[in-house]
């Protein structure tokens, strides 16, 4: 098969022809493309919920929510946990096993699940529930054992974190540090022992859920975009992270910087009433919030994602490297993530005004 249009490559956006079938073929530059640009498919590295759907509902519920993301440009998605007693967290990467096991008929492709929770602190919570525990060797061989985590989220100043970045670390699996109180040199310690392990370190939604930078008090958010390896997710939806925010983090980490959504299962529901770990989330003019006031997760998609980050100034190519090309390099997915032969046919086709129109997964419309 061919299509056509302005292809979004890594460094430049050029008029061309692509053939493919399961894998990208040729990329033919020629003048005179149809106006719409070709993407590569987005990948979504932290998500929760969306058209009513939540992980931990169990394997119908990732399938919904897995092709409610399908349509707004997500072709590979790690479904992700929230803090709950630990018996339901099991079942939720049980299920997200199941998941990765069989596939989902007509949507993305789910890499594994995310780990959010219940490795957190007590004390920068968010909108977590009220179930945190320490990652002693137990819970984390009971984690590993599913062989689905992908990532994890972890605060490094918890009791047995060290071995438990260590052994995570070990298993392939990001270590993301989040939901924390550690400062700039506790970030700084356990950045060193992920690598040292022969791991990759990352930041759970940078910003939030953890100290932010002062002149005297750097804290971990610093030490993070201060390293040469650690990556870090944000989510752009402009309420959680400011634009200038954003653009000051990635002129900073560039390539090390990604996106993600956070969706809860209220995204894509409009305004009103949802549900976040048993907890009631108000959703109004797109923000979700606890009764507390605290940011409950997001309603954000990334096609969204990707317009905020042209609206605050980017270009189209650094934008697409944001959803796409970054989040790939950052779980080590080297199939897919660019426009380019022999990556998967993961794509998707955006109008003039950055409008989803298709959406091709493995070389097969799905959208």
């Amino acid at each position: 098969m061919n299509i056509s249009g302005q292809l979004v490559l890594e460094d430049r956006i050029v008029s061309a022809s692509m053939s493919f079938d399961a894998m990208i073929g040729e990329i033919t530059p020629q003048a005179d493309m149809p106006e719409r640009y070709i993407l590569p498919g987005f990948i979504d590295g932290h998500v929760h919920g969306g058209d009513g759907a939540d992980t931990m509902d169990g394997v119908d519920a990732i399938h919904r929510l897995s092709r409610f993301h399908l349509s707004h440009g997500t072709t590979t998605i790690l479904p992700t946990t929230i803090t709950r007693p630990w018996a339901d967290v099991m079942d939720a990467l049980h299920a997200v096993a199941e998941v990765w096991r069989t596939g989902i008929p007509d949507g993305p492709q789910v890499h594994g699940a995310h780990l959010e929770g219940p490795f957190v602190s007590p004390h920068r919570l968010g909108a977590q529930p009220p179930f945190a525990i320490a990652p002693d060797p137990f819970h984390v061989e009971q984690a590993l054992s599913t062989g689905v985590v992908r990532v994890v989220t972890l605060a490094p100043e918890l009791e047995h974190a060290e071995t438990a970045m260590e052994a995570f670390a070990g298993a392939g699996v990001r270590v993301s540090l989040g939901h924390t109180v550690t400062d700039y040199e506790g970030a700084e310690r356990a950045i060193c022992r992920i690598c040292a392990a022969g791991g990759v370190a990352g930041a759970t939604h940078l910003f939030n859920a953890m100290a932010p930078i002062e002149s005297r008090r750097p804290g971990p958010v610093t030490a993070l975009m201060c390293s040469d390896v650690a990556y870090a997710e944000m989510i752009f939806d402009t309420h959680h992270v400011h634009p200038a925010t954003f653009r000051l983090a990635h002129r900073v980490m560039g390539s090390r910087l990604l996106f993600v959504t956070d969706a809860m299962r209220g995204t894509g529901g409009g305004d009103g009433i949802s549900q976040l770990g048993g907890q009631t989330v108000h959703i109004h003019n797109g923000v979700a919030r606890l009764d507390n006031g605290s940011l409950a997760g997001s309603v954000l998609t990334l096609d969204v994602a990707l317009r905020n980050a042209v609206d605050a100034g980017m270009s189209l190519t650094d934008a697409a490297s944001l959803v796409s090309t970054n989040p790939a390099r950052y779980l080590g997915l080297e199939d897919r993530g660019t426009l380019a032969s022999g990556r998967r046919a993961d794509f998707v086709v955006m109008n003039n005004a950055l409008q989803i129109e298709e959406v091709w997964v493995g070389g097969k419309r799905l959208r």
